[in-house]
């Protein structure tokens, strides 16, 4: 074949190819402490402008909770998508959480797994299924007197690569599985067929970001930062009141965010706790780059990054037979915790069961992070003040 006719390689970051001029000569995200900017040095997290155009595309109210559907543009890659949610009839203005969505495997949908929406895409209700006990985390946290940011972070949901003509490498293990499902007689769906290619993809994106001097867990930090900014800017919502939460890969986002921004006075972590010595030598393969940020370990042990955080409080739930992390590993990350902070700070808890979100477990999270945050309250605010299309 001669060097004209070779087939032309599809783009590695297709829907992103704004993405390195981006990072590439952009500064640093600048920390309100030293401790908070080793680990944005250490994540490689850039600046974060404020987002342009926040947009209301939809407000409706059922089950006690109104929701908005927003959306805004950050400076590279599509346009992100988060739903707020508040009670029907609040009075503001209302403490404010920032809801985590967990890697879970399911890149094709983000956000959208915590949300009680009026026409759920499949691949959001099993997730809901499989991860949280069938129920919508964030719709219910705003039940209890709450305003709720869920967005879609970088990779997920409306803010997730274009793999409509994958990269060689991609493709080539896409093919393999493609395989297997015509074996066992499946017709995949196209979340399933985006998912597949997803996972091998994810090695792709963190070795490109790595290139540009950040990391995968920079760069969802850094659309995580850009959501807390517009929460703490929506009517209705007190910017002194604000919390996050996450399950999972949502629970190390959740900790990262609480350490990088001030603005932070509660949080709740859930089966996302451990030592990274626990993790040698069998439990690395079972963790995305979210946890796996190539020299984090030089700032401390995932626990000790918790010191760096100016929060008030925070809760860590732990799953005993948690199949992503061994049981020693979690409880010498509650030791280490507990030697860090007093019980005032720190309230760790351990429950039966495997790598879920029970329904109890979110029961003990949402009253912590409505107690903590005294959501009593106030005032009728509304979106109006925002543009819709």
């Amino acid at each position: 074949m001669s060097k004209d006719s070779r087939p032309v390689r599809p783009s590695a970051i297709a829907g992103y190819e704004n993405w390195p001029a981006y990072v590439r000569d952009r500064p640093r995200y600048q920390a309100a402490t030293p401790a908070a900017q080793e680990l944005s040095d250490a994540l490689g997290v850039p600046a974060v402008d404020p987002p342009a155009g926040v947009t209301v595309h939809w407000e409706e109210t059922y089950d006690g909770v109104t929701t908005s559907q927003l959306s805004w543009q950050l400076g590279f890659g599509p346009r992100t998508t988060g739903w707020l949610m508040r009670p029907a009839g609040s009075s503001g203005p209302l403490p404010g959480v920032l809801a985590l969505h967990c890697h879970g495997g399911n890149k094709f949908g983000g956000a959208d797994r915590l949300v009680t929406l009026p026409e759920p895409h499949p691949s959001a209700a099993e997730a809901r299924a499989g991860h949280y006990g069938g129920r919508a985390l964030a719709t219910d946290i705003a039940r209890q007197g709450l305003a709720v940011l869920a967005h879609d972070a970088f990779a997920w949901g409306s803010r997730r690569f274009d793999l409509s003509t994958p990269p060689w490498r991609t493709e080539s293990a896409l093919e393999a599985r493609k395989s297997q499902w015509r074996e066992a007689g499946v017709v995949p769906s196209d979340a399933e067929l985006y998912n597949a290619a997803a996972g091998i993809h994810e090695d792709t994106v963190a070795k490109a970001a790595g290139l540009l001097g950040t990391s995968l867990a920079g760069m969802v930090a850094h659309d995580d930062l850009a959501a807390l900014e517009i929460l703490a800017g929506l009517p209705g919502v007190d910017a002194d009141r604000l919390g996050c939460i996450g399950f999972s890969g949502g629970g190390g986002r959740a900790l990262a965010l609480a350490v990088l921004s001030p603005r932070i006075r509660t949080y709740v972590v859930t089966c996302m706790m451990t030592t990274f010595q626990s993790l040698l030598p069998a439990y690395l393969d079972a963790h995305s780059w979210l946890l796996q940020t190539p020299g984090l370990w030089k700032l401390g042990d995932w626990p000790d990054l918790t010191g760096r955080s100016g929060a008030k409080g925070f809760l860590v739930q732990y799953a005993l037979a948690d199949e992503l992390f061994p049981e020693e590993g979690m409880r010498g990350a509650h030791r280490i915790l507990k030697s860090l902070h007093g019980p005032e700070s720190y309230t760790g808890r351990f429950w039966p069961g495997g790598h879920v979100f029970t329904a109890e477990m979110q029961n003990e999270a949402i009253s912590y992070l409505s107690r903590t945050l005294s959501a009593e309250g106030t005032t009728a605010h509304s979106l109006s003040s925002l543009p819709t299309p």
